[in-house]
C-alpha cells in the first residue's frame, strides 16, 4: 500500500457527511472565501520574493531570471561580517527586551484595577480616555516627543528653568533613547492593550464576586484568586506571540526619532533594511537581512511556546 492509496481508505460514508456539511455551510464558506484570497495574495504569495536573498537580483532581469549567488549564502555572509551586524542586533534585543518587561505587565494590572471599579459611568470614562492615546499617528507622537523635550522650548526646559538649570537634550541622547521610546509606547498603547484581558475578566462569573464577600474576601483577595487566574491563560498566550515578535521592533518611531547623536543606540535591524535596501537599492542583501531576522523570531517563538507548553497548559499548538 503506497500513499496514493490513502484516499481509497476513507470511507464513502464519510466523505459524503463531510461534502454535506460543506453544502449546509455554503454561505459560511463564502464570507470567509475573501479573507482567504487576501491572505494568500498578500502573506503567502510575496513569500516567493524571498528567492532574492540567494540571488544577485537584477530588476531588469526579474526574480526569476537573475543568476543564483555562488555560494547561495554569500548576503548572510556579507551581513554577519558587516560592522552593523552585532551593532543592529544588539540594539534591536535591547530595545525590544526592554519595551517587553515594560509593556507586558502594566496592561494586566490596568484591566485587574478597572475590573473592581464600582461606578459604571466613572468606569467607561476612565476606559475612554486611557483607549484614546492609541489612535494618535505615529508621526504625531513622534512630534509631541521632540516639542516636549525640547531642550530650548519644550515642556522639559521649562520645568528646567523654574530651578534656573539649564533642560538636556534627551532627543539626543544615547542613554535616554530607548526609555523614551519605551515608555511613550507604554502610556500610548497600554490601555488599549488591556482591552482583551477586560473581555477576559468579563466572562467571570458574578457569582464568585458575591460568595468570595461572603466568605470576607478583600479586593486584593478578590484579583489574586478570581481574576488573576482568569487573565493568565489570556496573559501566556500573548505573552509567547510577543516573543516571536522581539526581532519586529517597529521601524516607523524608531526612524523618526534617530538623529546624527542616538544613531549608536538607534540604529535597528528594521531601520538598516530601509537604508540599505530601498535607499541604496541592495535588494538581496537587505532581503537576506530581514529573513535573518524572521528566522530569529521564528525560533524564539517555537522555544517559547515549547517551554510554555512544558511548564502550563497553556501553548499555541
Amino acid at each position: 500500500m503506497t500513499y496514493r492509496d490513502a484516499p481509497s481508505l476513507i470511507h464513502p460514508a464519510v466523505r459524503r457527511g463531510a461534502w454535506r456539511r460543506v453544502r449546509r455551510n455554503a454561505g459560511l464558506y463564502l464570507l470567509l472565501l475573501p479573507a482567504v484570497v487576501l491572505v494568500i495574495l498578500f502573506a503567502y504569495w510575496p513569500m516567493y520574493g524571498i528567492a532574492i536573498a540567494f540571488k544577485d537580483f537584477s530588476a531588469p532581469l526579474g526574480i526569476a531570471g537573475s543568476p543564483w549567488l555562488n555560494p547561495i549564502y554569500k548576503q548572510f555572509l556579507k551581513f554577519f561580517n558587516s560592522y552593523q551586524f552585532g551593532n543592529t542586533v544588539r540594539n534591536t534585543l535591547w530595545i525590544s527586551f526592554y519595551a517587553l518587561v515594560a509593556s507586558f505587565p502594566l496592561p494586566i494590572i490596568l484591566a485587574l484595577g478597572i475590573n473592581q471599579m464600582q461606578g459604571e459611568r466613572f468606569k467607561s470614562v476612565f476606559k475612554t480616555v486611557i483607549y484614546l492615546p492609541h489612535f494618535i499617528s505615529t508621526i504625531v507622537m513622534v512630534g509631541l516627543l521632540i516639542i516636549w523635550l525640547s531642550p530650548s522650548t519644550g515642556l522639559i526646559s521649562a520645568l528646567y528653568g523654574l530651578f534656573g538649570a539649564t533642560a538636556p537634550n534627551l532627543m539626543g541622547s544615547k542613554n535616554a533613547f530607548a526609555s523614551i521610546y519605551v515608555w511613550s509606547d507604554v502610556w500610548q498603547h497600554m490601555g488599549w492593550n488591556s482591552i482583551i484581558y477586560l473581555a477576559a475578566l468579563a466572562a467571570v462569573d458574578p457569582t464568585l464576586y458575591e460568595a468570595a464577600t461572603v466568605d470576607g474576601a478583600s479586593r486584593i483577595h478578590r484579583i489574586r484568586y478570581i481574576d488573576f487566574p482568569m487573565v493568565l491563560p489570556t496573559a501566556v498566550i500573548l505573552l509567547i506571540m510577543n516573543a516571536g515578535q522581539i526581532m519586529n521592533l517597529g521601524f516607523e518611531k524608531v526612524y523618526m526619532m534617530q538623529n546624527n547623536l542616538n544613531m549608536a543606540v538607534s540604529e535597528v535591524i528594521s531601520t538598516y533594511v530601509y537604508k540599505v535596501g530601498i535607499i541604496n537599492t541592495q535588494y538581496s542583501y537587505s532581503t537576506a537581512i530581514n529573513l535573518f531576522n524572521t528566522a530569529i523570531n521564528v525560533i524564539l517563538l517555537v522555544t517559547v511556546n515549547y517551554v510554555s507548553q512544558r511548564l502550563s497548559e497553556n501553548s499555541l499548538w
